[in-house]
């Protein structure tokens, strides 16, 4: 789920930049690097949950990931 929500991130980065290239403005490309920066902590929480939850349980299989209530 977060790789495919990355992929529509780096979408919206590239139609970003391209409008902003062809409309010969920078608020385009400045709107990239905001998402970029979102994105970058986005993915830095989910990293970070992954390697809770492999502490927790031993292992990344995600057959009880309900038990990670709180």
């Amino acid at each position: 789920m977060l790789m495919s929500l990355e992929l529509m991130l780096l979408a919206v980065n590239f139609n970003f930049v391209l409008s902003s290239v062809y409309l010969d403005d920078f608020m385009g490309q400045i709107f990239a690097l905001f998402i970029l920066t979102v994105a970058a902590a986005e993915s830095a929480i989910g990293l970070a949950i992954l390697v809770v939850y492999s502490r927790v349980r031993g292992s990344i299989s995600i057959e009880m990931i309900h038990l990670l209530n709180g």
